[in-house]
């Protein structure tokens, strides 16, 4: 027979992990890393969603697998940027996720959004991705600006209390913590590159524009190069003697390129090199990865720039 203390700390413990344990969570499905990260910090505690590309692949040239019909078709909610981010999405969209709520963060209210850069130092993208919104194109990395993390954020929040209302509180409760961790971030990353602002950097992929806007660093232009292929003798003088008539130090190639093929490309320039990673591909899925992403390319801008 329980005594009196050991029928209170029973019922104590008991009322704790009634406050504590979260209700089943529903199936959720997100189409890429920096996405899934935001679902999975404001479902930290409740469930995981499940990721569709994972590893080094990019939402531009991925295709579907198998298993990813089978978790679409048992997904509750889909999270996904939209239609000209992860063109593979739409037609199994249409049909494999046809019961699930599909939720198009690129139309969450309180987005800032910045139009593509196709001209000048710029040259057109080789993946394709820009948005028609009705005349407007804009450059769909959107999340890279801890403003539209927060913005989208705020969207996977009240999704998933109107799918979920049981687990409400779990939800706001992690979109704040969520929330103080973005702005603690911004405010590390502004601290990271105040250094090196002024200095003009060169991409491979003109991806970086709301970080750009963000922490004020200067991207001086983009040049255009396959990771499949190098390029020739004529368009490696061109990329030559836009380096040398941007004046600058670095140029910023991503994970899918060779480092072979980056020499190549540069070969004969001053310029030094480095890799941003805007799509995470090379990182560890997870509700941490968001603020590894925004910090790893703070550091490599950084590491480059400060030793030109």
């Amino acid at each position: 027979m329980l005594s009196i203390t050991s029928k209170t700390l029973l019922s104590a413990a008991l009322l704790a992990a009634v406050h504590t344990t979260a209700f089943a969570a529903p199936s959720v499905m997100v189409s890429i890393k920096p996405i899934h990260s935001l679902v999975a910090s404001i479902m930290k505690g409740v469930g995981e969603p499940g990721l569709i590309v994972d590893g080094v692949a990019s939402p531009h040239t991925y295709q579907m697998k198998p298993s990813d019909a089978t978790r679409l078709q048992k997904a509750e909610i889909v999270f996904w940027v939209g239609h000209d981010l992860e063109k593979f999405l739409e037609k199994p969209l249409s049909t494999l996720g046809a019961k699930a709520r599909i939720v198009e963060l690129d139309e969450a209210p309180g987005l800032i959004k910045l139009p593509t850069r196709e001209s000048g130092t710029f040259e057109p993208h080789a993946d394709g991705d820009e948005h028609h919104e009705g005349e407007v194109e804009y450059d769909l990395h959107l999340w890279l600006n801890t403003d539209n993390a927060k913005a989208m954020a705020a969207e996977i929040e009240k999704t998933l209390v109107a799918a979920d209302p049981e687990n409400a509180q779990h939800y706001a409760k992690n979109l704040n913590d969520l929330n103080a961790d973005l702005d603690s971030l911004s405010q590390d990353i502004a601290k990271t590159v105040a250094p090196i602002k002024d200095k003009p950097f060169i991409v491979f992929h003109d991806a970086y524009q709301y970080f750009e806007k963000e922490f004020g660093v200067r991207i001086a232009g983009s040049i255009t190069v396959s990771p499949e292929n190098t390029p020739g003798a004529a368009r490696i003088s061109e990329i030559h003697k836009k380096v040398e008539e941007l004046k600058s130090t670095c140029v910023f190639a991503e994970p899918q390129f060779e480092p072979k093929l980056i020499t190549v490309v540069l070969e004969g320039t001053k310029a030094k090199t480095g890799t941003l990673d805007p799509e995470a591909g090379a990182l560890k899925a997870g509700a941490g990865l968001y603020g590894e992403m925004m910090r790893g390319i703070a550091t490599s801008l950084k590491t480059c720039l400060s030793a030109s």
